[in-house]
Formats: structure tokens, C-alpha cells, sequence
């Protein structure tokens, strides 16, 4: 590399158009899989979510799983069992349960899918039985807590790459 080739980058370079560049890259590149572990205790192809570690787990089998960092039920909002995936959506609306809305009034009715305000980020998978999802997130500071009303937050980034590996029907235990 020549120091005139690097004078002739800078001289055009602007930083503007740099940091769009760069925050549509991080928005549309492939997503980043989860940290493959070793993992024993379920079939291929399941989720295992473990609230009290915050983590979910995406079973591959042969002892291993895909480790993904969670937000989880608040005190009072977890639960447990054994559901399965019922539907899959990308930048799904949203409308507060009856139970959010009690507690936060001002919510809209619906929250368009791809708005800032949305709290279901890039994709939602709904659990059987309709009043839970694992689904991306618009805090992503809230990955790892315990913030939610039973739902499981994930990364937008990791939820995208769920999304890609798993179908409708696949099983999903929750345990504490």
C-alpha cells in the first residue's frame, strides 16, 4: 500500500456516508449463531430455555446445543413447561396483553412491526397456547435480565438466527 493510495482514501472519505455503511452492514449481515457448548439431556432439535441462567439453548444433539444469552419473566411473571413453537413472524405488530396494558395504560393498542417502540425486534416465535414468544428486542440492554411479563427476549441478531434454524411445531421446555 502507498502512502499516496492512502492520501487519495482519506482525502474522499466521508465519515457520514462511513457510519451509514457501517450500521447497515451490522443490520443486514448474517446473523451471528450462539456459542456451541456441550449440552446433554434433550433431543436434537429442541429449545431448552433456563430461566435462572438466562440462557437458551438450541439442542443440535451428539452432547452439543447453541447457547444464547436470554431475557427472561420477571419475579412473579416466569413459569415452566414443556409448549411448542405455533407460529413465526419477522417484524411482527404488536398489541400489549391485557396485563401490560393494565400496568402501562398510555401503550397503543398496536404497535406497527419495524417501529422503535416495537418490543418484539426483528422476529417473534409464539408459543402454543398464545400468551408467550421468543422474540427479538428494541433494549437490547435487557438481554440478560429478568424484564419481561414470561415472554423470552433475545438479541435481534441471535433471534434472526433461531429463526432460521427452527420450524413450527418444534418443542420448547422452559425450566427454572
Amino acid at each position: 500500500m502507498s502512502a499516496r493510495w492512502l492520501t487519495s482514501v482519506f482525502r474522499r472519505f466521508n465519515p457520514a456516508a462511513a457510519i451509514a455503511a457501517v450500521a447497515i452492514a451490522f443490520v443486514w449481515a448474517p446473523a451471528h449463531a450462539g456459542e456451541i457448548v456441550r449440552f446433554d439431556g434433550a433431543h436434537g432439535g429442541t429449545i431448552v430455555i433456563k430461566t435462572g441462567e438466562r440462557k437458551l439453548y438450541y439442542v443440535l444433539g451428539d452432547g452439543r446445543a447453541l447457547r444464547y444469552p436470554v431475557g427472561v419473566g420477571k419475579a412473579g411473571k416466569q413459569w415452566a413447561g414443556a409448549t411448542r413453537i405455533d407460529g413465526k413472524y419477522l417484524r411482527p405488530d404488536w398489541s400489549p396483553p391485557a396485563e401490560v396494558k393494565r400496568d402501562k395504560p398510555s401503550l397503543p393498542d398496536l404497535i406497527p412491526g419495524g417501529s422503535p417502540r416495537n418490543p418484539m425486534g426483528a422476529a417473534a416465535m409464539t408459543l402454543s397456547g398464545g400468551q408467550y414468544a421468543i422474540h427479538g428486542t428494541n433494549v437490547p440492554g435487557s438481554v440478560g435480565g429478568f424484564v419481561s411479563y414470561g415472554c423470552i427476549r433475545m438479541y435481534n441478531h441471535d433471534i434472526v438466527d433461531l429463526y432460521g434454524r427452527v420450524a413450527v411445531g418444534t418443542p420448547v421446555v422452559v425450566s427454572r
